[in-house]
């Protein structure tokens, strides 16, 4: 199919109606893939479906801008295009209530505070006590905030000395197509400081983000090899992307 989207592209730079709908049947269980990826993290009243016409929104617009001679594969940038639209619709959304937001807020700041406070990694315990809460409100918390452990890197891109946004995350980004070296020193760096970030996660944590984000296991899944529930699984990615965050503004901000 690949090779007939880029012999359209290349040939008559229009794709044919027959051609797109072929690819978008073909890529329906990428777009399923991705929509049921983002639900685990989401509230229960995300109408999946919604999203998943979204999806389909994102492939056609894939469909319509992939240009071969970039050298990427079609699903690389459709998969990439398909999560663009569907999140950009869940930010329009704010699906997420305020109480929420502040809850987890207040979590991420109090692993931040703690942690910079003990020069260490501090335990689910010391969180909870910092906050004043018995172990079981704490992780009653986690779940209340896990559908907003969704990481918005816009969130984290750091201030300047005014206290104002300093552009756009995009702006580390190396272009593939140009040579500047700020930009791809900067982006080498970014990646240094994530990967460093998760390096100092407890063992638990890393071992849940390994298993979630590079083998592409569910939080069933993952529970079932450690032999926790999945609830459990729940609460510890949450946390682990509370503590990312927190470490990586800390980071940013210096």
């Amino acid at each position: 199919m690949e090779v007939l989207l880029r012999e359209a592209k290349e040939k008559h730079d229009e794709i044919p109606s027959n051609l797109k709908e072929q690819i978008v049947l073909e890529h329906a269980p990428l777009i399923r893939y991705i929509v049921n990826r983002i639900a685990v993290r989401l509230p229960s009243h995300i109408d999946l479906d919604d999203l998943h016409n979204t999806g389909v929104i994102g492939l056609m617009d894939a469909i319509e801008k992939y240009d071969p001679e970039k050298n990427c594969k079609f699903k690389t940038y459709a998969e990439f295009r398909i999560k663009g639209a569907i999140l950009d619709q869940l930010r329009s959304l704010d699906w997420v209530p305020r109480s929420v937001r502040q809850k987890s807020r207040r979590l991420e700041r109090a692993y931040g505070e703690v942690e910079q406070r003990l020069g260490r990694t501090a335990s689910e315990e010391e969180v909870a006590d910092s906050l004043g809460l018995q172990i079981e409100k704490f992780h009653e918390l986690l779940n209340q905030v896990r559908g907003i452990s969704l990481v918005n890197l816009e969130e984290i891109r750091g201030t300047n000395s005014d206290g104002d946004r300093a552009g756009t995350f995009a702006d580390i980004v190396e272009d593939v197509n140009s040579e500047n070296p700020f930009a791809s020193l900067k982006l080498t760096e970014t990646k240094h400081v994530i990967a460093e970030t998760i390096a100092s996660l407890p063992e638990k944590e890393r071992l849940v983000i390994s298993l979630y984000y590079y083998e592409d296991l569910n939080m069933k899944e993952i529970g079932g090899i450690l032999g926790i529930t999945e609830s459990r699984v729940c609460q510890i990615h949450t946390k682990s992307v509370l503590r990312l965050r927190a470490k990586l503004k800390s980071m940013l901000e210096r």
